[in-house]
């Protein structure tokens, strides 16, 4: 459960969210460019990666890496760019791209306050604060032997917020979540429409990011203030070093 629609987006409202908890010793570690461009990320490659990697096809490692390069190959959506990122380069490159080549670019994600194995319960909105951005790419961590963000940029309509969670067994969460105002253009058979027991384009859907999912931000200029509390990127990599350290394996 981590869908809702934007009339739900409200402080008092009380639903269970599911937030996955990942080791980052044992997690998938980023790898540099020239490595990641090393090997083919390619769907009709899928037997060689599978002998690189030692995975027998019928695998679930098999059926993840298969599942990771047919979504990253699938058509965009109208109004949608879409790119995979097998490297931090790679995906700071899409980002600047979309976003523009500026030292305003700024990085926002999910941190949990508290530590906890609790992965799914109900939590309560405590606050909720707008980012507004004039333009986002949202980049996604995908099933794979290395790290792989699955990031996108839309051109319809969209909303991104900080929102304060407290858990029922007292976990504290600062999530961020994105609703997607115009879902007219989504195929019938995605999985928020599924769980919202909605249809597209009748309603706005949002979505919880995981802590390892990231948001790229060109903030609106008349509310920089209230953007730069979060990270102000003059030097984008410096907001990342938390995130490149545990998806790179490097120490803090």
């Amino acid at each position: 459960m981590v869908f809702l629609t934007f009339k739900d987006l409200k402080v008092g409202k009380t639903m269970a969210v599911y937030f996955p908890k990942r080791d980052p010793a044992t997690s998938p570690k980023l790898w540099p460019r020239e490595e990641a461009e090393s090997l083919p990320f390619s769907l009709n490659q899928l037997p060689n990666l599978l002998k690189v990697f030692s995975f027998s096809p019928n695998s679930p490692q098999a059926k993840a890496m298969e599942d990771t390069l047919r979504e990253c190959e699938t058509k965009p959506i109208e109004g949608e760019v879409k790119f995979c990122a097998t490297s931090l380069e790679s995906m700071l490159d899409f980002a600047q791209t979309i976003l523009g080549f500026t030292h305003e670019l700024q990085v926002f994600t999910t941190s949990h306050q508290t530590k906890s194995s609790v992965t799914f319960q109900n939590y309560t909105l405590e606050k909720i604060v707008e980012i507004p951005a004039s333009k986002m790419v949202a980049c996604h961590n995908m099933p794979y032997p290395y790290a792989v963000f699955y990031c996108h940029s839309q051109e319809s309509e969209n909303k991104m917020y900080k929102v304060a969670l407290g858990g029922e067994n007292g976990d504290r969460v600062e999530a961020m979540v994105v609703c997607h105002m115009d879902t007219s253009h989504w195929g019938h058979s995605h999985v928020s429409f599924q769980v919202l027991k909605v249809q597209p384009g009748t309603t706005s859907v949002c979505h919880f990011f995981p802590a390892d999912n990231l948001i790229f931000v060109v903030p609106k200029p008349q509310h920089h203030g209230l953007a730069t509390m979060w990270c102000d990127c003059v030097v984008l990599t410096l907001c990342l070093i938390p995130t490149i350290n545990a998806l790179s394996g490097a120490n803090s």
